[in-house]
């Protein structure tokens, strides 16, 4: 047995592989630089006097076969915006998963309601749907789903719950650009679909995202006015008409935005590709890739895998310090070793000053003990799951190497 790197053995994985964090792992380059020239030859940077952020609205409203798409300056603004959409009344419920980034809390407690956590099924680790009907209560005003990891949510299951319940559903497709769900792209299935261009993400502006709708004026205000100070500007003067964020895409982020919209079908494809060979190479390994519900198509923001603890010698966090030692980029546990319900901002009510708000609101929900494990399925995963940073330029000699380490340091600890 080879000796693990952590104890002063050669690293399975020679050099350093690509990242997101720097060009190695991103497809930038003259498409790019061209359009920002544009940009920068007009001298105009913002939406107010440019065009690029119209055009890459326009594309990505095609592309995904929407009436309309809003850019914004975050995938947490963007999902901000749809929640100022929505208009919760104070203490209104807004239905969630333990399992996602804060980037889908923020905007439920921004807006003074109450997230509500669903807990995940335990092979896809997205929202069960079994589990939603009982969360329901007459407060209960929308369902956010995420499509964790790249991997389609069953939204056939939660769309029938929320039809039932005259829930409004928000896809929070961060993390899943282009993924599919029985033939229709995520984001298009629910009412409002929200993505973020963050570098990591399938395609990157370095920070922005994306709100996409087929529909507008539902609860009493325009979409676009939700991410624009309220302000209906074609009506000309400043009036504006209910209280907003300002999260604007700058022209700078817009013109990167639409070349690497050119590039996104290829890029997603490149990460599928290697992903399925990893897969393919961890057969009979004991380590366990996170399932992909039939007619779906992933698009793997991670590449994630479950190792059964009782399998092996040494705990799971020690596990990964060994892959990480032997040159992998990943981390246990998303999204951390405890599910989101259990960080001090939500725990501690740690919002509005001193007030606690929403939670101690007089109408609120009142008893949930968020330390407490009240999504067992989540609170098991985040301590088994082996989240792996993927992008697009892994080869089949990259994917090679990371598949050697993990089987090495398998072998090294199988109990």
């Amino acid at each position: 047995m080879k000796e693990l790197a952590l104890n002063g053995g050669p690293k399975a994985i020679a050099g350093a592989l690509p990242t997101f964090r720097n060009a190695s792992g991103r497809s930038l380059g003259a498409e790019e630089i061209e359009q920002l020239t544009e940009v920068i030859n007009s001298g105009s940077l913002s939406f107010l006097s440019g065009e690029k952020t119209k055009e890459f609205e326009r594309n990505f409203a095609e592309l995904f076969g929407a009436k309309q798409a809003v850019s914004v300056s975050s995938g947490t603004a963007a999902l901000h915006t749809a929640v100022t959409y929505l208009n919760p009344e104070p203490g209104d419920e807004i239905i969630v998963t333990p399992i996602t980034d804060m980037g889908s809390i923020i905007p439920v407690l921004a807006q003074l309601a109450i997230p509500v956590f669903v807990d995940v099924d335990p092979e896809t680790q997205n929202m069960d749907p079994a589990k939603l009907e009982a969360a329901i209560t007459p407060r209960t005003k929308a369902i956010i789903v995420t499509h964790i990891y790249g991997n389609p949510a069953d939204m056939d299951a939660i769309m029938a719950v929320a039809k039932r319940h005259n829930l409004f559903v928000i896809e929070d497709c961060a993390q899943a650009h282009l993924a599919t769900y029985k033939g229709h792209l995520c984001g298009t299935l629910g009412h409002l679909g929200c993505f973020s261009f963050q570098q990591s993400k399938h395609m990157t502006t370095g920070d922005g995202g994306m709100v996409i709708a087929n529909e507008d004026e539902r609860f009493g205000r325009e979409l676009r006015q939700c991410s624009d100070k309220g302000w209906p500007r074609s009506k000309g003067g400043r009036d504006h008409q209910f209280l907003a964020p300002n999260y604007h895409m700058t022209e700078l982020q817009a013109a990167v935005g639409i070349a690497q919209l050119r590039k996104l079908e290829g890029m997603v494809e490149a990460r599928r590709q290697s992903a399925f060979y990893l897969s393919e190479l961890l057969t009979g390994s004991g380590a366990n890739p996170t399932k992909i519900l039939p007619d779906t198509k992933g698009t793997f923001f991670f590449y994630t895998f479950r190792v059964d603890p009782s399998k092996l010698t040494v705990p799971t966090s020690d596990f990964v310090k060994a892959l990480v030692a032997e040159g992998i980029d990943c981390f246990l546990g998303y999204p951390g070793r405890i599910p989101i319900y259990r960080y001090p901002v939500v725990k501690d009510a740690l919002t509005f000053g001193t007030s606690g708000f929403p939670f101690t609101l007089p109408n609120a929900r009142k008893g949930e003990d968020y330390s407490q494990p009240i999504c067992p399925v989540a609170e098991k995963a985040c301590v088994e799951t082996v989240c792996i940073w993927w992008n697009e330029r892994f080869g089949r000699e990259h994917v090679e190497q990371i598949g050697s380490a993990i089987r090495k340091v398998m072998d090294a600890y199988r109990a």
